[in-house]
């Protein structure tokens, strides 16, 4: 259920977010969830990954290496130990960044997002369901080594139960993916990334990354916690202050 009041709660102590987006995405996919985190006293970071958002880095410096490192230097500018979430391809990027800098990660929460053990990628993780709505509607230009989402079908697949000024407003703003991201296995240990509390956050109606596909994930990978919430693939939008009041009890 969603609250009105979500901005209003008190919270002792102060936690550190780095929100990390999905593919074609960028930080500005959290624009509405960034002020009910601010508003509860936390310190939000809504970074760009290589090449998306306002970031200009070329299709061939699009990899899952620097999409790692690229947290990783926001997460060791943090305070504290950061709470680090990511969304959809986000998944793989905290996981891999969290292999990097275990010692500054308190927890990874997966919101309806690719949770990978060592040696998978996320064409891989993504195989279990062949019948979900990217993978139908992708499209590759494999000279630039890039891909798209047919545009006919980003509404359903992303933004299903968005609002048409927030879908329209999201569209507009994706960028190419790199497929040299996509089909890179993460390489992580039980001794670093392993070894971080994982929380999972699933999104019952999504059609990007359906629940049977999240819950095999979660149940290949066990988690501390699960959080489930009725919602599509972009619950920043659709439910914004429900997901707000899970990252303010986890924090």
């Amino acid at each position: 259920m969603q609250s009105d009041h979500v901005g209003t709660i008190v919270r002792s102590g102060m936690a550190a977010f780095v929100l990390v987006h999905g593919a074609w995405h960028g930080g500005w996919c959290w624009e509405k969830l960034v002020p009910l985190l601010e508003a509860n006293d936390h310190t939000v970071d809504p970074l760009d990954l290589p090449g998306h958002g306002d970031d200009t880095t070329p299709i061939s410096g699009m990899t899952l290496e620097s999409y790692a490192q690229r947290v990783a230097q926001h997460v060791e500018a943090t305070s504290e130990p950061a709470v680090l979430v990511g969304h959809s391809m986000g998944g793989m990027v905290i996981t891999q960044a969290a292999e990097l800098v275990p010692d500054r990660v308190a927890k990874l929460v997966y919101v309806a997002a690719f949770l990978p053990g060592d040696g998978q990628s996320l064409v891989a993780l993504a195989s279990n369901d062949p019948d979900e709505l990217v993978q139908q509607n992708l499209i590759v230009d494999e000279a630039e080594g890039s891909c798209t989402v047919n545009p006919t079908a980003l509404r359903e697949a992303f933004y299903a139960e968005c609002s048409e000024a927030d879908a329209a407003s999201a569209v507009s703003r994706l960028k190419k993916e790199a497929v040299a991201a996509l089909v890179t296995p993460v390489s992580i240990t039980d001794g670093r990334a392993g070894r971080i509390p994982r929380i999972y956050v699933e999104c019952l109606r999504d059609k990007a990354i359906k629940i049977t596909t999240q819950r095999l994930m979660h149940a290949a990978r066990p988690c501390e916690r699960i959080v489930s919430i009725e919602a599509d693939h972009s619950p920043f939008y659709s439910r914004t202050e429900e997901l707000a009041e899970h990252l303010l009890a986890l924090a």
